[in-house]
Formats: structure tokens, C-alpha cells, sequence
């Protein structure tokens, strides 16, 4: 898609992970680095606007998962161990260290397996609006599955992308439209298939491979940041009577040592729609001893 995608807000680079092509973002300079992880359908340039402030003070780096953005679209499993394998593998290749992770949606389900697995490799975890611990019945992850296959994502009218894109936000900001322009006109990309096949195969490892179990082996001091009008989580359909304070209940009875924040007037893109406050919230507890 590096010839279909609109140009990101700071330059990319490209290392090799796995014999795969990995972009990536990198801005700042200092001797802690946070790394960012996108969230399903998105890439690293979601991160524009936190980089802009926070590469001020440290090294910032965002990345383009598999199947995403300008990194390689291979043929995989796509689950959250399969992400956090690529992001340990990303680590070493890059040498990065004193990491605070920072993981959207998909990515911060990917991002405490990360933490799990290999607990040494960051010092802490933000996970902000995380997949991964809300619950779905097998019947309902099914069905999910069911429902979204690569012909349904590849066929997904331009009024339809319009409208899952302003589920993210409470309010949606003007510049959202480069995302929707870039997700429209990836249609036309010669690795389009793979992508929405990625995005399938994402969607079936989230729910293949929960967290809950693994929230209580998260070692690291943790925030977790939820806008309090989030449409996405919960799932509305599925979990009809669940509260974002119901999801946030789960991250404070698992996690050991942890924070929970709430972003006012905010969507599930949370740190898009109010990057000032979510920037804030993450120097403070970068900063923290």
C-alpha cells in the first residue's frame, strides 16, 4: 500500500522482522522510549498526534503491524501472540530500551501478551481502550466470525466506511477524513486481498485467543485510559447491559498494579479525539517512580 496511502505525519522507516518488511515511525531522542501499537484497520500514523508532543521528550515509536499500514501483508494467524512475537523480534532488531509500551484497541490486547511473555522487555504497560477484556460467549464469537470474512471487508461501500469510522469518536474531528480517504482508496492497492484478510484473521485471533487469564501475570505498572462515551466497548450488541465501568472493573480486580482513567466527552479513538488530555495522562505516568 506504500503507493496507495496518503503520506503519514512524520517519515517512515523500514526494518526486516521474520523476512518481513516492518514501517515504522520513529521521532524524538531519549534514553526512554514508548512504543505505540495501532489498533484493527489502522497504522502507526494514528499516532500523529501524540507523537508531535510527547517525541519532545522522549523517543517515540510507532509501528505498522503485519498486515497493516506499509509493512508486509503475509499469510498468518494475526492473534495477539502472533503480534507480540513480532514486536519482541521488533525490540531486539532495533535495540530499543526502558520501553513503555502503548497499545489501541487490537494493540493493547496484543500488547499484554507482549507484557506476558516477555515481561523484561518493557518497564510499563498503557493499554488504551483495550480489546481483550471485555467477554463474548462462544456463541457470539461465532457468530463474529462468521460475519466478518475478507469478501465483507473487501465489499464494504464507501457510506459504510464513513460510518465505522465515526463509531471511533464522540465527537469525530475534521481531520479524520485523510483516514477515511486513505481507507477508501486502499481499495485500489495491489495487496488489498491480504490486508483484508489480516483484518479477518485479527478479528478471529482476538476472540480465539482471550486475556482475561493473563491480566494477572501483567508485572509491569499499568494505566488504562477509556473515553467515557466509547461505542465500541462494550460491544453494544452483545453485551447490551455492560458498562465501560463494567471493562474497567475487570483491568482493576486482574491487574496488580494499576490506574484507570477516563477521558470526558470521548470515543473509542480516544487518544485522536483528545490527544491533549491522553498525552498528559501518559507524561504523568511515564514520569511516575
Amino acid at each position: 500500500m506504500k503507493d496507495i496511502l496518503s503520506e503519514y505525519n512524520f517519515k517512515t522507516h523500514t526494518t526486516t522482522v521474520d523476512s518481513l518488511d516492518i514501517s515504522y515511525i520513529k521521532e524524538g531522542k531519549d534514553n526512554k522510549t514508548l512504543l505505540f501499537v495501532h489498533g484493527l484497520s489502522s497504522n502507526s500514523d494514528a499516532w500523529a498526534k501524540n507523537i508531535a508532543t510527547l517525541s519532545k521528550n522522549y523517543t517515540c515509536i510507532a509501528i505498522d503491524l503485519p498486515g497493516y499500514g506499509k509493512s508486509s501483508k503475509p499469510k498468518a494467524d494475526y492473534t495477539p501472540s502472533y503480534f507480540a512475537e513480532i514486536l519482541h523480534k521488533f525490540i531486539e532488531k532495533l535495540e530499543l530500551k526502558n520501553i513503555i509500551l502503548i497499545g489501541h484497541s487490537m494493540g493493547g490486547q496484543a500488547s499484554i501478551k507482549l507484557a506476558t511473555t516477555y515481561p523484561d522487555a518493557i518497564e510499563k504497560l498503557i493499554l488504551v481502550a483495550p480489546a481483550g477484556l471485555e467477554q463474548f460467549t462462544d456463541a457470539n464469537a461465532t457468530f463474529m466470525k462468521s460475519y466478518f470474512t475478507p469478501e465483507t471487508v473487501k465489499n464494504t461501500p464507501d457510506a459504510q466506511i464513513e460510518k465505522n469510522y465515526a463509531l471511533n469518536f464522540h465527537e469525530q474531528p475534521e481531520d479524520v477524513s485523510k483516514m477515511v480517504k486513505d481507507r477508501k482508496l486502499i481499495k485500489e492497492a495491489s495487496d488489498f486481498d491480504a490486508h483484508c484478510q489480516a483484518i479477518v484473521n485479527s478479528i478471529s485471533g482476538m476472540l480465539d485467543e482471550p486475556v482475561l487469564k493473563d491480566l494477572e501475570n501483567i508485572s509491569q505498572p499499568t494505566l488504562v485510559l477509556f473515553g467515557d462515551k466509547d461505542a465500541l466497548i462494550p460491544n453494544r450488541y452483545f453485551n447490551p447491559t455492560l458498562t465501560i465501568e463494567d471493562v474497567s472493573k475487570i483491568a482493576l480486580e486482574h491487574i496488580k498494579s494499576v490506574q484507570v482513567d477516563y477521558i470526558k466527552d470521548a470515543g473509542h479513538f480516544v487518544q485522536y479525539e483528545k490527544p491533549t488530555e491522553v498525552n498528559k495522562l501518559i507524561l504523568q505516568f511515564v514520569n511516575e517512580k
